[in-house]
């Protein structure tokens, strides 16, 4: 018995060892198991809300659309082709708001159910909830960055190329009755018109850097013409025209005379006929602009700010969903346990449209008051994530 003592010694070590492996095992498989069904719940409730909020900005941007189509007379290919170039900007958008809405009422639901307390019952730490929740956040989130990042973009320059040969193919649909057009770098006022007339015109033109003329004429025919970036020749009677110094305010000359024919180009009415926008750029592009713009020193601290602005809200609009994703657990497990999913919508809601006006407020701020881009962009997913961990922490320690 002595000789075979340390053989059943090593025996009895590896069997405990091995039933110690086993339990471990079987313990991280539960728990796997556990969180693969979360995570199922999670991306059920997510595809629920995310055509929720599809198909209310999906019907936003129609109705946007709707004017320009029912005027135009645009054509069934060009109308379906301007949709499936606006889908990226609103794929983008309905993403960070499905999240935490989607979150809040799967979550809730769950919580309501009682299957959070059997949880918890059972061993499991608050954990297994989170682990899921923030995974799923961060892949919505990857997704949504290579939306916005990429397909948004490349959506944004076709959109905007099809909208030009619309209005290069039929320029004349630029003149209605008793309407301020707001363009590019004019503004049309326009009194009583009858298919290409116009009874009384005033036109502000800022499209020369130190000067603004203001036009004012009765009796105005639109004539279009075959000339390359010429819209539309204005042929107007008795004009008066007004050209003011934008670096002298007391100086202005005038000038008035039978006829004047008026040239607008297409730069005139359509933004950025010859350059790219920000929102047309991807990150690293518009990040390379930049650094180029910052180099040269010919640009002020405002414009180069509201450049910064669109290049962070490229990353703060779509990580957003991971900010929600981890403000949704505390939230749905500490006010969800009675009607979780009607109050996990509620809550969701509120706080998805706070953010927007948070977001909306960011950026006036920014492009108006010059406010730090980043900050202006980040602060709501800062707020929200310090919330978030916040509310977490307390929930741990009920």
């Amino acid at each position: 018995m002595v000789e075979l003592h340390p053989v059943i010694s090593r025996v009895r070590s590896k069997i405990i060892s091995s039933y110690e492996q086993y339990v471990l095992r079987s313990h991280q498989l539960r728990r796997f198991t556990l969180q693969l069904y979360i995570a199922k719940e999670l991306f059920l409730y997510f595809l629920v809300l995310f055509f929720f909020f599809f198909s209310m900005f999906f019907v936003n941007q129609f109705l946007l659309l709707a004017k320009t189509i029912l005027r135009q007379r645009v054509p069934v290919p060009d109308v379906l082709l301007l949709i499936w170039y606006s889908l990226p900007a609103i794929i983008a958008q309905s993403a960070p708001f499905a999240t935490l809405v989607g979150f809040l009422m799967c979550l809730g639901r769950m919580a309501s159910d009682n299957e959070i307390m059997i949880l918890r019952a059972t061993g499991q730490r608050y954990s297994v909830v989170l682990v899921p929740v923030l995974v799923m956040g961060a892949v919505i989130s990857l997704f949504s960055f290579v939306m916005n990042d990429f397909f948004l973009p490349l959506g944004n320059i076709n959109y905007l190329k099809l909208q030009r040969q619309i209005v290069v193919s039929n320029p004349g649909i630029q003149i209605e009755s008793n309407t301020v057009k707001r363009m590019n770098k004019a503004t049309l006022v326009m009194g009583e018109a009858k298919d290409d007339h116009v009874d009384d015109l005033v036109l502000f033109d800022s499209s020369q850097s130190k000067t603004m003329r203001i036009i004012c004429a009765k009796d105005v025919d639109a004539i279009s013409t075959a000339y390359p970036g010429v819209l539309l020749t204005l042929t107007m009677q008795t004009p008066v025209v007004i050209q003011l110094d934008l670096g002298d305010k007391g100086s202005y000359d005038l000038i008035d005379a039978d006829t004047m024919s008026y040239n607008v180009f297409d730069s005139v009415i359509l933004s950025n006929s010859t350059g790219v926008s920000p929102r047309e750029m991807t990150s690293h592009d518009l990040k390379s602009l930049i650094k180029s713009y910052e180099t040269d020193g010919s640009f002020s601290k405002q414009q180069l700010n509201s450049y910064y602005l669109e290049y962070y809200k490229k990353f703060s609009i779509p990580f957003g969903s991971l900010f929600f994703a981890l403000l949704a657990v505390p939230l749905a497990l500490l006010f969800g346990k009675k009607n979780g999913q009607v109050v996990g919508m509620i809550i969701g809601v509120i706080i998805s449209f706070l953010y927007w006006a948070a977001t909306m407020i960011g950026q006036q701020l920014g492009y108006s008051n010059g406010f730090d881009g980043f900050w202006t962009m980040w602060t709501p997913n800062v707020v929200i994530g310090a919330l978030g961990a916040w509310l977490y922490l307390r929930l741990r320690r009920s």
